[in-house]
């Protein structure tokens, strides 16, 4: 429970001011009894001690009937927590590098195939709700899927990527900036979030600038990036062996500019943990709920022990 809520109705706190009001009125009364007390001077020692843990019963029991109050009043207020709900609607974009680069096999059986594997994978997690759009990362990259909530669809065409030349990754985020447009908006709902997720061993080689690119989408589209491969991976193209390996950087830089995340994915138990990362940091959001009642039972307990000190201060009091 937290003590520094947001509320539903926050004006209803004036009546926290109550508070220092009775302790000053207590406060007030306290004086009076001393000073009356203090006009009898008969008083036998037992009858001080007595009266001193009496005093003490006394001052714990009123400060627990304030604290019950307080808090009775922080429950009027209609105090509202946080709780994590799964969303029931969202656009993810997935783009996924078909370059011949990707068809090395540092990750197995090669990264495109990985990546296709993963893909599917995370697709079929998604909720029922959730549009999902595919764009073939290419040299001239392509939206093969517009965004759909027909699962059957998107998982063809994953399934239909074939390996092509060229990576442009900044033509890429300029066709799904174009696609998010393409999202169906149900009951007219605007407000509908959405994502990217590059699949991509990250080294771009035509079309516009990815970074520049990625400013352009940074309040519109966060982009979440999975780097594939290894620093060793390779491919043979036409009898030789050209190394592959990938740029990290670049896919990081253009997460971190458009408030998404990169990982990487060099092992297909690290794809499967990426695609784990990435659904809990957003397939859930913050949704205020009242915890009013959670209020109650702790002004409930303190009226309780202060209960319990009346009752042990009354059983001492002088016949």
């Amino acid at each position: 429970m937290s003590w520094f809520p947001e509320f539903e109705s926050p004006d209803r706190l004036w009546a926290l001011l109550l508070i220092p009001v009775f302790i000053v009125v207590y406060l007030i009364f306290l004086r009076m009894k001393k000073r009356f007390s203090m006009r009898f001077t008969n008083t036998g020692l037992l009858k001080r001690v007595a009266r001193s843990q009496r005093r003490w019963t006394r001052h714990v029991a009123v400060a627990l009937s304030l604290s019950s109050l307080a808090v009775l009043t922080l429950a009027w207020a209609e105090p509202l927590g946080v709780d994590k709900v799964r969303r029931e609607r969202a656009t993810i974009i997935l783009m996924i590098d078909v370059s011949q680069s990707m068809q090395a096999t540092d990750v197995a059986p090669s990264r495109l195939e990985a990546a296709k594997q993963e893909a599917r994978r995370y697709v079929e997690s998604l909720p029922e709700g959730y549009n999902v759009a595919l764009i073939e990362l290419s040299g001239s990259p392509n939206l093969r899927m517009p965004p759909s909530v027909d699962r059957g669809v998107v998982l063809r065409a994953i399934d239909a990527l074939t390996l092509s030349d060229g990576t442009a990754i900044g033509d890429a985020i300029a066709v799904a900036l174009d696609a998010l447009r393409l999202a169906p908006d149900a009951d007219g709902d605007k407000g509908v979030p959405a994502l990217a997720v590059i699949l991509s061993d990250g080294a771009n080689t035509d079309g516009a600038d990815p970074l520049a690119a990625a400013d352009q989408a940074k309040d519109i589209l966060p982009i979440y990036s999975i780097a594939y491969g290894t620093e060793n991976g390779y491919v043979d193209i036409d009898g030789k062996r050209e190394p592959v390996p990938p740029d990290y950087d670049l896919l990081e830089q253009i997460a971190q500019r458009t408030k998404g995340k990169s990982v990487s994915a060099d092992s297909a138990q690290a794809l499967r943990d990426a695609y784990q990362e990435l659904d809990s940091a957003y397939a859930y959001e913050d949704v205020k709920k009242p915890i009013t009642g959670q209020y109650v039972l702790v002004a409930l307990a303190f009226a309780i022990l202060a209960a319990v000190g009346a009752v042990l201060m009354a059983s001492r009091w002088p016949r």
